[in-house]
């Protein structure tokens, strides 16, 4: 059978071009249905007890662990995942509700406050159903990371996930189930934009959280702002790379490589434009090169692959097309920069030279295995090219002086610095941008108290 796009979500392998499966859009009912459930679960979900929420998070990271393989191929079926990442994927979510079990509910305790009496308190209370606008490129680790910290504040998370992956949503929500939560309190709806305006817009809703471009966060963010609810944005990226002349050259490419090239390039903060002081750039460039070539690319099943096909074949299209207008901008073509023929949606290791900042591969988002590669004069050079750009989600600086790498970390506008390291999220510490890349922030203490009433109790004050 044939399915419309007007009337379903597809579900598309990108490496086959097979139609998986098909989805049909909600309602404008199913819509309120879900949001209705969604409202339900928080009222049951916001008395349960601390520990029993906790304890719950702990039976979400067995039933990850106990359909790891098949969360894994479905990833890799859906959008391309190379398996061995899909796999790293799972073990990650399950070990982020591991740590939220354990270290969350400290965090929510209450909290005196330095008054006279000592008889003010700071409680974190629940806000209601937040909804999740969350994309493709990490269909469960973008979902957990959120959810698991949401919940364990007695929230309930209703979740619009991306039209591609909508089998890794299906399964999400049965492995909630095998973990026992009561219905409601994790659900999804298939909405398209005008069921996720419903939802903002509906009384219930308390809050929304969204992972996406920019046009997404900029659209969501507007209606949320309009009906007065608080949103978290975390966005797009185009993250630099900084290699001063006194870097370890070897130990920089390496991370270089994986974080240009991880899951084929797709990731928000993955780095993106590499910006070499001269006096390195010509055998960091070489070594980069190289590096890059030897990275196996095909079948995401394949455990020999670290390259996989990219998730739809529209982004490939406008991913060539920003690195043939680079190209034509006057950069030079190191590696790669041509789609590859047959079913799948490959496209290869890129690499691209001799980048300057009006260029476009220097000035938007390069969301697919591309590298841009400028070359900075000196170290000040360096760190106002890093800073020229819209976007401020994460940097990474490799160099051996500590001292001029805390300088650069305290002036680098973005949310995250990685020195002599590549970029990632981790539980234990905040993840978020500032300009474009978005606001508030995820994980940690911070992720927790975004979706809170932080709220002053006073006892006695006359």
């Amino acid at each position: 059978m044939t399915y419309s796009s007007e009337t379903h979500a597809l579900s598309i392998n990108p490496a086959t071009g097979e139609t998986l499966a098909a989805y049909p859009w909600a309602t404008t009912t199913e819509v309120d249905r879900a949001i209705a459930q969604a409202d339900r679960g928080f009222r049951e979900w916001r008395n349960a007890t601390m520990a029993h929420r906790a304890q719950k998070l702990r039976d979400l990271g067995a039933a990850l662990r106990a359909r790891a393989e098949e969360m894994a191929q479905m990833m890799s079926r859906e959008m391309g995942k190379p398996i061995l990442q899909a796999r790293a994927e799972v073990t990650k979510s399950a070990g982020l509700c591991d740590w939220y079990a354990e270290h969350g509910p400290a965090m929510l305790a209450t909290e005196p406050t330095l008054v006279e009496n000592q008889k003010a308190v700071i409680e974190y209370r629940p806000l209601g159903p937040i909804l999740a606008v969350m994309p493709w490129n990490f269909p469960l680790w973008q979902v957990l990371r959120g959810a698991v910290p949401i919940l364990l504040a007695g929230n309930s998370y209703l979740l619009k996930h991306a039209p591609n992956v909508l089998g890794s949503a299906t399964l999400i929500g049965e492995i909630f189930d095998d973990a026992g939560f009561p219905q409601g309190v994790f659900g999804w709806v298939n909405a398209t934009n005008d069921g996720v305006s419903q939802a903002i817009n509906d009384c219930r809703i308390a809050a929304i959280t969204v992972t996406g471009s920019v046009r997404a966060g900029a659209a969501i963010g507007a209606q949320a702002a309009a009906a007065l609810k608080k949103c978290v944005l975390e966005l797009g990226g185009s993250d630099p790379f900084i290699v001063l002349n006194d870097a370890d050259l070897e130990l920089a490419v390496k991370a270089a490589v994986t974080g240009r090239y991880q899951n084929t390039g797709q990731v928000c903060a993955a780095a993106k434009r590499f910006i070499v002081e001269e006096g390195i750039a010509e055998q960091f460039t070489a070594r980069f090169v190289a590096a890059a070539a030897a990275l196996k690319m095909g079948a995401p099943d394949n455990e020999e692959h670290y390259l996989g096909p990219m998730a739809r074949f529209d982004l490939r299209d406008e991913l060539h097309q920003q690195v043939q207008a680079t190209l034509a901008e006057g950069a030079t073509l190191l590696l790669g920069g041509e789609k590859v023929a047959g079913a799948g949606n490959y496209y290869p290791a890129t690499v691209l030279g001799n980048v300057t900042p009006e260029m476009t591969a220097f000035r938007q988002e390069l969301f697919g295995p591309v590298a841009a590669i400028t070359i900075a004069k000196d170290a000040d050079h360096a760190l106002t090219l890093a800073n020229d750009s819209d976007f401020g989600l994460s940097a990474t600086v490799f160099t051996a002086d500590q001292q001029r790498a805390d300088a650069f970390a305290r002036q680098l506008e973005c949310g995250g610095v990685f020195i002599n390291g590549f970029s990632a999220s981790d539980a234990r510490v905040a993840f978020g941008g500032v300009k474009k890349s978005g606001f508030g922030r995820e994980l940690s203490h911070f992720g927790l108290h975004e979706f809170c009433n932080i709220q002053t109790v006073w006892k006695d004050r006359v």
